[in-house]
């Protein structure tokens, strides 16, 4: 028989222990809570825009190393991403075999969807090429553009994206280009607006790289669903060998006043990398300007990352451009 001093001192030893245990526990659930604030701070910094992937950072993959462009959601999912910005093209060794039949786009919008779908990310938009001049001279061969972009117009709303991205190709003269421009975008910007889809040109060499000449096309057009994607880095005039984006640059615009003027019509932005310094910041493109000059045209969507360097693999450039995102973005 135990004595009632001692159980006494048991029962009191006990009461001890829970108290100690009690405070002990509740002492790690608040580490593990602010370790877990902390962690989210860390996934979701304070900035005024999200982040999309452009799906022309990872071209190398997918055209020489035959990686499935369907892992594009996966990709982007897996490297902190929460939007998507196709690129027609990289489809288009699939889609032509069936010359873009409506079976063939029908299968790239089921797969795309699921894809997204899967991993929790937002289809936006559609960067289309190829599919022939929107600012030809002549009105027959403007006409045909226009009508091999409503295919695109009709895959981007049963993808739920916002809109398609165009490209200006075709006069160089500046009148002439600006009139045929304004023809082609209204008429498809017209096509696009009943589908809910805005019709966006960005700058991407030859008259389009001219951000004055790219504006006052916008104000002509003056269509609430055709607008800009201002890219941070494609501001070549002309090239040495007349092409839109292969040989050395001759005549470039300011990039910075090209953005500035580009944003009042911007309904996306892209945010153009080649090659980064021991600090990761940008060497040729001044990110915190950049996005200062995109903050203060009051622009709140999704910026996207698109890395064109030769120094980095794709995957590493992609990461260093979203960490610089972040980074210039709190700035």
């Amino acid at each position: 028989m135990i004595p009632s001093k001692s159980i006494k001192k048991i029962t009191l030893c006990g009461i001890v222990l829970v108290v100690l245990v009690s405070t002990a526990c509740k002492q790690n659930k608040k580490q593990e809570e602010v370790a877990e604030v902390e962690e989210l701070e860390v996934k979701a910094p304070d900035v005024y825009f999200k982040l999309s992937l452009a799906q022309w950072s990872i071209n190398k993959m997918v055209r020489n190393d035959g990686v499935d462009p369907y892992t594009f959601a996966e990709k982007a999912s897996n490297w902190g991403f929460d939007g998507l910005e196709y690129v027609s093209g990289l489809y288009y060794p699939e889609l032509e075999k069936e010359n873009f039949s409506e079976e063939a786009m029908q299968n790239f919008v089921d797969k795309s969807n699921a894809e997204a779908e899967k991993y929790g990310l937002e289809n936006l938009l559609i960067m289309v090429d190829g599919q022939g001049n929107l600012a030809a001279s002549d009105e027959k061969e403007r006409d045909a553009a226009v009508e091999n972009h409503h295919k695109w117009v009709d895959a981007a709303a049963a993808m739920g994206c916002h809109a398609i991205r165009v490209n200006l190709n075709g006069s160089r003269e500046h009148e002439e280009w600006t009139k045929a421009s304004v023809d082609g975008l209204s008429k498809l910007a017209g096509y696009a607006k009943d589908k809910n889809i805005n019709v966006i040109v960005e700058n991407h060499g030859g008259p389009s790289s001219n951000a004055a000449w790219l504006a006052s096309v916008m104000e002509q057009v003056g269509m609430d669903n055709c607008g800009t994607l201002p890219d941070f880095g494609n501001f070549c005039i002309k090239r040495e060998d007349g092409s839109y984006y292969e040989s050395k640059c001759l005549e470039e615009y300011d990039k910075y006043q090209g953005v500035k003027e580009l944003m009042p019509y911007a309904k996306a932005v892209s945010a153009k990398s080649y090659a980064f310094d021991e600090q990761g910041n940008e060497t040729r493109v001044d990110y915190a300007k950049m996005l200062k000059i995109v903050k203060e045209a009051g622009y709140t969507g999704y910026i996207g990352v698109e890395y064109e360097g030769v120094e980095l693999s794709e995957e590493e450039g992609i990461k260093a451009t979203r960490e610089l995102l972040l980074k210039a973005g709190k700035l």
